[in-house]
């Protein structure tokens, strides 16, 4: 097999593995917030252990490593909202409002470089909050959760563009390694507000039936393998590749979801409809990208 299909084809396997994170979220028996502390503790684990192994340089400025840190309490925010909502909603519901992270970052990234917003964003943005309309339309009884995962999406935008920037000077695994710490450490700073305001059943952090197996695919695969396999592939296809392939999370996500779970994930068509304006959004964005700078770049060479 050519290896450039080899290429493609495990980078779809990536992303049908971040797709089944939510799934995972749904079969632990532990709430949101336990989830993503057990999440965060066995990634640093494994990634410790794979840096310590490969004989890596784990220490940094103390100023950039509070800067990573902190980012990770940005990542342990994001999903404790991700899997919060999948578990009060469900899955399709959850990963439909994840869908508005592409178009956050669109959005998000002009204002952090100080660049203008070009105007198929400004188009798109509009698809996006008509795809919501159209979901909250159709079903009302989601709209927490929903509310919910869509916050997670502009928190995961916010972490990739701060994380764009740390990339260009550190090690990526190095940044996961404080990272995935760095959420840990906020997780439990934020179990005495959680127990006291959030939840009436105090923390739940004893294990029941295959939930070790689910944190091991969920650390190990989910986490760790899919990160370090997309760094990898990184290296080889273009970031045009990667950014269309990584929009169809949603819809492995909620496939899968439908074939697990059965009936619980069935939605009314409205769903689908607004959740289909969402995605050809996400999906048009580097497209349009893509022309829009291919243009630029022939009219700087005329100038030249």
């Amino acid at each position: 097999m050519d290896a450039s299909v080899k290429d493609y084809l495990k980078l779809h396997f990536v992303v049908l593995i971040w797709g089944f994170t939510a799934i995972l979220g749904v079969l632990l028996s532990f709430p949101a917030v336990e989830i993503v502390f057990y999440r965060t503790l066995f990634s640093c684990l494994i990634m410790g252990a794979i840096l310590w192994f490969k004989q890596n340089q784990f220490r940094l400025p103390p100023k950039t490593l509070m800067s990573i840190v902190s980012t990770g309490f940005i990542i342990s925010l994001h999903w404790i909202l991700f899997f919060w909502a999948a578990r009060i909603s469900n899955v399709s519901v959850a990963l439909a409002g994840f869908a508005t992270c592409s178009l956050w970052t669109a959005f998000l990234e002009p204002l952090v470089n100080r660049s203008k917003i070009k105007w198929y964003e400004m188009i798109l943005g509009l698809m996006v909050i008509v795809g919501l309309y159209v979901i909250f339309r159709f079903e009302f009884g989601y709209w927490v959760g929903l509310t919910m995962a869509v916050g997670s999406g502009f928190l995961g935008a916010v972490f990739m563009i701060i994380n764009s920037k740390f990339t260009k000077t550190h090690s990526p695994y190095v940044l996961t390694f404080y990272e995935m710490g760095g959420a840990c450490l906020f997780t439990v700073l934020l179990f005495p507000i959680y127990t006291t305001f959030l939840t009436d059943n105090g923390l739940q952090l004893c294990w029941q039936g295959y939930d070790w197996l689910w944190l091991i695919l969920m650390a190990g695969v989910c986490t760790v393998y899919a990160f370090s396999a997309s760094v990898e592939l990184m290296k080889r296809l273009t970031a045009y590749a990667i950014n269309l392939t990584v929009n169809l999370e949603p819809v492995y996500g909620i496939i899968l979801a439908f074939m697990i779970f059965g009936e619980s994930e069935k939605m009314t068509i409205g769903f689908y409809v607004g959740t289909g304006i969402i995605l050809l959004s996400v999906c048009l964005y580097p497209i349009f990208n893509y022309f829009y700078k291919r243009r630029k770049a022939k009219q700087l060479l005329r100038l030249q």
